[in-house]
Protein backbone atom coordinates (compact mmCIF):
# COMPACT_ATOMS: atom_id res chain seq x y z
CA UNK A 1 0.00 0.00 0.00
CA UNK A 2 1.23 3.54 -0.69
CA UNK A 3 1.94 5.93 2.12
CA UNK A 4 -1.18 7.84 3.11
CA UNK A 5 0.65 11.14 2.72
CA UNK A 6 2.04 10.42 -0.76
CA UNK A 7 1.03 12.88 -3.44
CA UNK A 8 -0.34 12.28 -6.91
CA UNK A 9 -0.15 15.04 -9.55
CA UNK A 10 -3.22 17.14 -10.22
CA UNK A 11 -3.49 15.61 -13.68
CA UNK A 12 -4.71 12.39 -12.06
CA UNK A 13 -7.57 13.88 -10.10
CA UNK A 14 -9.93 11.07 -11.11
CA UNK A 15 -9.71 7.63 -12.66
CA UNK A 16 -12.46 5.69 -14.39
CA UNK A 17 -12.18 1.98 -13.67
CA UNK A 18 -13.80 -0.73 -15.78
CA UNK A 19 -14.05 -4.19 -14.19
CA UNK A 20 -16.33 -7.15 -13.67
CA UNK A 21 -19.65 -7.15 -11.86
CA UNK A 22 -18.87 -10.80 -11.09
CA UNK A 23 -16.30 -11.88 -8.48
CA UNK A 24 -14.81 -14.44 -10.86
CA UNK A 25 -13.30 -17.67 -9.55
CA UNK A 26 -9.92 -16.37 -8.41
CA UNK A 27 -9.99 -14.51 -5.09
CA UNK A 28 -6.75 -12.74 -6.05
CA UNK A 29 -8.69 -10.70 -8.59
CA UNK A 30 -11.08 -9.47 -5.89
CA UNK A 31 -8.08 -8.67 -3.70
CA UNK A 32 -6.55 -6.66 -6.54
CA UNK A 33 -9.77 -4.68 -6.97
CA UNK A 34 -9.86 -3.89 -3.24
CA UNK A 35 -6.21 -2.87 -3.29
CA UNK A 36 -6.69 -0.58 -6.28
CA UNK A 37 -9.73 1.12 -4.74
CA UNK A 38 -7.87 1.75 -1.47
CA UNK A 39 -4.81 2.93 -3.35
CA UNK A 40 -6.81 5.52 -5.30
CA UNK A 41 -8.36 6.82 -2.09
CA UNK A 42 -5.02 7.10 -0.30
CA UNK A 43 -3.62 9.08 -3.20
CA UNK A 44 -6.62 11.42 -3.19
CA UNK A 45 -7.72 10.21 -6.64
CA UNK A 46 -11.49 10.11 -7.10
CA UNK A 47 -12.94 6.87 -8.46
CA UNK A 48 -15.48 6.85 -11.27
CA UNK A 49 -17.00 3.47 -12.10
CA UNK A 50 -20.16 1.71 -13.26
CA UNK A 51 -22.09 2.01 -10.00
CA UNK A 52 -22.66 -1.67 -9.17
CA UNK A 53 -22.39 -3.13 -5.69
CA UNK A 54 -21.43 -6.65 -6.79
CA UNK A 55 -18.27 -8.43 -7.88
CA UNK A 56 -15.00 -6.63 -8.51
CA UNK A 57 -16.95 -3.41 -9.04
CA UNK A 58 -18.42 -3.53 -5.55
CA UNK A 59 -15.12 -4.54 -3.93
CA UNK A 60 -13.33 -1.67 -5.69
CA UNK A 61 -15.88 0.92 -4.58
CA UNK A 62 -16.16 -0.36 -1.01
CA UNK A 63 -12.40 -0.29 -0.52
CA UNK A 64 -12.14 3.27 -1.84
CA UNK A 65 -14.96 4.41 0.44
CA UNK A 66 -13.48 2.66 3.48
CA UNK A 67 -10.24 4.58 2.97
CA UNK A 68 -12.06 7.91 2.73
CA UNK A 69 -12.09 8.22 -1.05
CA UNK A 70 -14.68 9.88 -3.25
CA UNK A 71 -16.58 7.43 -5.45
CA UNK A 72 -18.95 8.33 -8.27
CA UNK A 73 -21.05 5.59 -9.81
CA UNK A 74 -22.86 5.89 -13.14
CA UNK A 75 -25.51 3.27 -13.80
CA UNK A 76 -28.25 2.83 -16.41
CA UNK A 77 -31.80 2.96 -15.12
CA UNK A 78 -32.48 -0.63 -16.19
CA UNK A 79 -29.70 -1.96 -13.97
CA UNK A 80 -30.69 0.34 -11.12
CA UNK A 81 -34.23 -1.04 -11.22
CA UNK A 82 -32.82 -4.57 -10.96
CA UNK A 83 -31.27 -3.53 -7.63
CA UNK A 84 -27.65 -3.99 -8.62
CA UNK A 85 -26.73 -0.36 -7.85
CA UNK A 86 -24.54 0.66 -4.91
CA UNK A 87 -26.50 2.87 -2.52
CA UNK A 88 -23.58 3.99 -0.34
CA UNK A 89 -21.52 5.99 -2.83
CA UNK A 90 -20.39 9.62 -2.63
CA UNK A 91 -22.44 10.22 -5.76
CA UNK A 92 -24.68 7.95 -7.83
CA UNK A 93 -25.86 9.07 -11.26
CA UNK A 94 -28.72 7.12 -12.83
CA UNK A 95 -28.84 7.57 -16.61
CA UNK A 96 -31.10 6.34 -19.38
CA UNK A 97 -28.71 4.26 -21.50
CA UNK A 98 -25.36 2.52 -21.67
CA UNK A 99 -24.21 5.15 -24.18
CA UNK A 100 -25.00 7.96 -21.75
CA UNK A 101 -23.29 6.03 -18.97
CA UNK A 102 -20.01 5.69 -20.88
CA UNK A 103 -20.02 9.28 -22.09
CA UNK A 104 -20.57 10.61 -18.57
CA UNK A 105 -17.91 8.35 -17.07
CA UNK A 106 -15.45 9.58 -19.68
CA UNK A 107 -16.35 13.21 -19.04
CA UNK A 108 -15.77 12.81 -15.30
CA UNK A 109 -12.39 11.06 -15.60
CA UNK A 110 -8.77 12.01 -16.25
CA UNK A 111 -7.68 8.45 -17.05
CA UNK A 112 -9.12 4.98 -17.72
CA UNK A 113 -8.04 1.67 -16.21
CA UNK A 114 -9.41 -1.80 -16.90
CA UNK A 115 -9.17 -4.43 -14.21
CA UNK A 116 -10.21 -8.04 -14.87
CA UNK A 117 -13.74 -8.43 -16.16
CA UNK A 118 -15.82 -9.83 -18.97
CA UNK A 119 -17.27 -8.68 -22.27
CA UNK A 120 -18.63 -5.41 -20.86
CA UNK A 121 -15.24 -4.49 -19.43
CA UNK A 122 -13.54 -5.14 -22.77
CA UNK A 123 -16.19 -3.20 -24.67
CA UNK A 124 -15.67 -0.16 -22.43
CA UNK A 125 -11.88 -0.45 -22.67
CA UNK A 126 -11.83 -0.69 -26.45
CA UNK A 127 -14.25 2.19 -26.88
CA UNK A 128 -12.17 4.68 -24.88
CA UNK A 129 -8.99 3.39 -26.52
CA UNK A 130 -10.58 3.93 -29.95
CA UNK A 131 -11.52 7.47 -28.93
CA UNK A 132 -7.85 8.05 -28.03
CA UNK A 133 -6.68 6.66 -31.39
CA UNK A 134 -9.02 9.06 -33.18
CA UNK A 135 -7.85 12.02 -31.14
CA UNK A 136 -11.21 12.49 -29.43
CA UNK A 137 -9.40 12.66 -26.09
CA UNK A 138 -5.78 12.64 -24.93
CA UNK A 139 -6.34 10.77 -21.67
CA UNK A 140 -4.35 7.62 -20.82
CA UNK A 141 -5.97 4.21 -21.23
CA UNK A 142 -4.53 1.34 -19.23
CA UNK A 143 -4.74 -2.29 -18.18
CA UNK A 144 -3.85 -3.49 -14.71
CA UNK A 145 -2.67 -6.93 -15.73
CA UNK A 146 -3.41 -8.81 -12.51
CA UNK A 147 -1.67 -12.20 -12.49
CA UNK A 148 -1.44 -12.12 -16.28
CA UNK A 149 -5.21 -11.99 -16.71
CA UNK A 150 -4.95 -9.92 -19.89
CA UNK A 151 -2.01 -11.82 -21.43
CA UNK A 152 -4.16 -13.63 -24.06
CA UNK A 153 -5.84 -10.35 -25.01
CA UNK A 154 -2.49 -8.58 -25.36
CA UNK A 155 -1.24 -11.41 -27.56
CA UNK A 156 -4.19 -10.83 -29.87
CA UNK A 157 -3.61 -7.07 -29.85
CA UNK A 158 -0.04 -7.73 -30.96
CA UNK A 159 -1.44 -10.03 -33.65
CA UNK A 160 -3.52 -7.10 -34.94
CA UNK A 161 -0.31 -5.08 -35.22
CA UNK A 162 1.39 -7.89 -37.12
CA UNK A 163 -1.57 -8.12 -39.51
CA UNK A 164 -1.58 -4.37 -40.18
CA UNK A 165 -4.85 -3.51 -38.43
CA UNK A 166 -3.28 -1.55 -35.57
CA UNK A 167 -0.36 0.82 -35.81
CA UNK A 168 2.58 0.14 -33.47
CA UNK A 169 2.31 3.71 -32.13
CA UNK A 170 -1.36 3.14 -31.32
CA UNK A 171 -0.52 -0.15 -29.60
CA UNK A 172 1.98 1.72 -27.42
CA UNK A 173 -0.75 4.13 -26.32
CA UNK A 174 -2.24 1.34 -24.20
CA UNK A 175 -0.47 1.49 -20.83
CA UNK A 176 -0.01 -1.99 -19.37
CA UNK A 177 1.43 -2.84 -15.96
CA UNK A 178 1.08 -5.58 -13.37
CA UNK A 179 1.97 -3.26 -10.49
CA UNK A 180 -0.80 -0.92 -9.34
CA UNK A 181 1.45 1.73 -7.83
CA UNK A 182 3.68 1.91 -10.87
CA UNK A 183 0.62 2.05 -13.11
CA UNK A 184 -0.70 5.12 -11.29
CA UNK A 185 2.70 6.80 -11.62
CA UNK A 186 2.70 6.10 -15.36
CA UNK A 187 -0.82 7.45 -15.76
CA UNK A 188 0.07 10.65 -13.93
CA UNK A 189 3.10 11.15 -16.18
CA UNK A 190 1.34 10.20 -19.43
CA UNK A 191 1.47 12.48 -22.44
CA UNK A 192 -0.40 11.46 -25.60
CA UNK A 193 1.93 10.69 -28.51
CA UNK A 194 1.89 12.84 -31.62
CA UNK A 195 0.72 10.19 -34.07
CA UNK A 196 -1.36 10.52 -37.21
CA UNK A 197 -4.99 9.50 -36.87
CA UNK A 198 -6.52 6.81 -39.04
CA UNK A 199 -9.05 9.37 -40.31
CA UNK A 200 -8.43 12.88 -41.53
CA UNK A 201 -10.43 15.74 -40.05
CA UNK A 202 -12.62 15.92 -43.17
CA UNK A 203 -13.50 12.21 -42.92
CA UNK A 204 -14.64 12.24 -39.28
Amino acid sequence: MPDANSATPRSLASVCVFCGSSPGVDERLMDAARDFGARLARHGVALVYGGARRGLMGALADAALEDGGRVTGVIPRGLWEREVGHTGLSELLVVDSMHERKALMAERSAAFVALPGGVGTLEELFEVWTWALLGIHGKPVALLNVDGYFAPLLAFVDHMVEQGFLRPAHRQMLVVDDDAERLLERLAAYEPPAVQRWLTASEQ
